[in-house]
C-alpha cells in the first residue's frame, strides 16, 4: 500500500499579533467565482452591462470574475468608498473618494462588491445609482455576511454567505495589509 502522508495544515496568517486561520480555500473561491462569471454570461447574453468594482475590496474578486465571464461584453467603472478606514468595525459614516465616470442611463448596471457586512455602502451605492435612470441594477457579492446586513432588497448574486467574522484575503484587507493572500482567512477566536 502507498503510503499518503495527509497535507499539512494550512499556515495560519498573523498580522500585529492576531492570528487568522485558513477559511475559504484559494481552489474554492476560483470554483465559485467561475460559476458566477458563467451566470453572468447566461443573464446578460446580448447585452451590454456597465460592471462597477468597489474599491479596493472588490478589485481581485472584479478581476477575476470578469474573466470567467469572458464572452460577455462589458464596460467597466469604479466606485471607491470609505466607511471602515483602518478599523474592523464600520464607522457607519459612507464617503464616496471616486465616483463613476460612465454615464449609467439606461443601462443595465452589475456593481461588484468583496463583502456585504453592515450594507451601508450597497444602500449607498443604491440610491447613487438609481438617481442615474439605470435600466437594471443588480448586485454581486463575494462575501455575504448572514443575519448582519439590514437590506430592504436582495443580492442577486453571493459567493458565500458567511457568518459574522472578520475575514482578509483575496482582496480583503485588515489596515490595507492582506489584500493579496489568494485564499480568505477569519481572525481567530
Amino acid at each position: 500500500m502507498l503510503y499518503s502522508p495527509e497535507p499539512p495544515p494550512a499556515p495560519a496568517v498573523t498580522i500585529d499579533g492576531e492570528v487568522f486561520d485558513l477559511y475559504i480555500p484559494s481552489a474554492q473561491i476560483a470554483a465559485r467565482v467561475d460559476e458566477l462569471g458563467k451566470q453572468l454570461e447566461r443573464d446578460y447574453a446580448g447585452k451590454t452591462p456597465v460592471v462597477i468594482g468597489v474599491l479596493n475590496g472588490a478589485a481581485v474578486f472584479l478581476a477575476d470574475l470578469i474573466r470567467a465571464a469572458e464572452s460577455l461584453d462589458m464596460e467597466l467603472d469604479f466606485y471607491r468608498l470609505s466607511s471602515y478606514g483602518d478599523k474592523k468595525i464600520s464607522s457607519g459614516e459612507i464617503r464616496k473618494l471616486k465616483d463613476v465616470d460612465i454615464s449609467l442611463v439606461g443601462r443595465d448596471v452589475i456593481v461588484v462588491e468583496d463583502v456585504i457586512d453592515s450594507g451601508l455602502s450597497v444602500k449607498y451605492i443604491r440610491d447613487d445609482v438609481a438617481r442615474r435612470n439605470p435600466k437594471s441594477l443588480r448586485f454581486c457579492a463575494l462575501l455575504y455576511k448572514e443575519g448582519v446586513a439590514q437590506l430592504d432588497f436582495e443580492i442577486d448574486y453571493i459567493g458565500f454567505k458567511i457568518p459574522k467574522q472578520f475575514v482578509i484575503g483575496y482582496g480583503l484587507d485588515i489596515a490595507e495589509k492582506k489584500r493579496n493572500l489568494k485564499s480568505i482567512y477569519r481572525l481567530r477566536g
